[in-house]
């Protein structure tokens, strides 16, 4: 095979789990060109990785690029994704495939019947075996994520309490029943008592702000002030990573950050676990609570009315791991 065509549209968390398919493919098929389709907001997150090719972006629909796509005259296609979007990819360029098992009727089960029959096999894992019937074998070495030198923030330019050391705290994530309430963040974060700068993106910024003027100078709101790039460069610097279920997780594992992961409607049985990370990382999250998971990705608002999932979170499970 000459070329391969990836496909995976969105989003951050789900492209950065697919960079191990694209290096074991790069690495077991050298003279193989990997090229790679996705979003236009998500280029950031490919451009830089060696083993890609070339990245081919749409702004919504892939009739965008369609003619360009098929000029590559592709030898095979691994589909990521699979969602109408990418059949319509594949049905227009005709070629070979290998697509993706979404397991979505087994996540409405756990969902909806509380009846978990996932397999015990990691989101990477599953990616894994698109490829499997060319030989390629997953190194195990987990994620990729490469920053350019452009963006990499350097220690100097933050507050000098945060110049010898940080933990970085992800307060983002893309649905509110993901989230740790905000007077929890704050009391978190005043009883550790350590240097921390809290992540996410525009739409935190107010929340970040309410939590640095709460808790004090220990506090640097970084939400909305870095691109993604330089978010992951302040997650690779950080000494340790506190976060929801969301991207920025993800590119901490790419790190091998020792991570605390806090889970609220969804669940780790869904497979979208931190990938390889630290070995001290830790998933913390309330047990035995019937309503859980609600939804296998989020929502507005808690369904109950009574949040359970996030306001029952021992704190001290988070202090225990990170205190002084």
């Amino acid at each position: 095979m000459k070329k391969i065509l990836i496909i995976r549209f969105s989003s951050i968390g789900d492209i950065v789990l697919t960079t191990p398919v694209i290096r074991c493919l790069k690495q077991q098929l050298p003279d193989t060109e990997i090229h790679y389709v996705t979003k236009k907001i998500f280029k950031g997150i490919l451009e830089n990785n060696p083993y890609l090719t070339k990245v081919h972006t749409i702004e919504k629909d892939v009739k965008e690029i369609t003619n360009q796509l098929k000029k590559e005259n592709f030898d095979f296609i691994i589909d990521l994704h699979n969602n109408l979007r990418s059949m319509q990819t594949k049905a227009a360029l005709g070629k070979p495939a290998s697509s993706f098992k979404k397991l979505n009727f087994r996540k409405l089960m756990l969902v909806f019947l509380k009846v978990n029959k996932m397999p015990v096999l990691h989101i990477v894992d599953r990616y894994m075996q698109t490829v499997e019937k060319f030989g390629i074998k997953n190194d195990n070495k987990g994620l990729d994520y490469f920053i350019p030198e452009k963006d990499e923030v350097m220690l100097s330019s933050l507050p000098v309490t945060h110049q010898q050391g940080y933990i970085g705290f992800v307060i983002g994530a893309k649905h509110n029943t993901k989230k740790l309430p905000t007077e929890k963040i704050i009391s978190i974060c005043k009883k550790l008592n350590q240097p921390i700068i809290v992540l996410g993106g525009k739409e935190d910024a107010e929340r970040g702000m309410e939590i640095e003027n709460s808790v004090g100078t220990t506090i640097y709101n970084a939400c909305g002030k870095y691109n993604l790039n330089q978010s992951a460069s302040l997650i690779m610097q950080a000494t340790k990573i506190i976060t929801h279920d969301t991207g920025l997780m993800h590119v901490a594992a790419a790190f091998k950050k020792e991570i605390i992961s806090v889970w609220g409607n969804t669940v780790p049985a869904f497979g979208f676990t931190p990938y390889l990370p630290a070995p001290t990382s830790k998933m913390i999250e309330v047990k035995n609570l019937s309503c859980r998971p609600c939804s296998k990705i989020g929502y507005e608002k808690c369904p109950k009315g009574h949040f359970k999932c996030m306001k029952d979170i021992d704190e001290n499970e988070i202090i225990g791991s990170y205190g002084k």
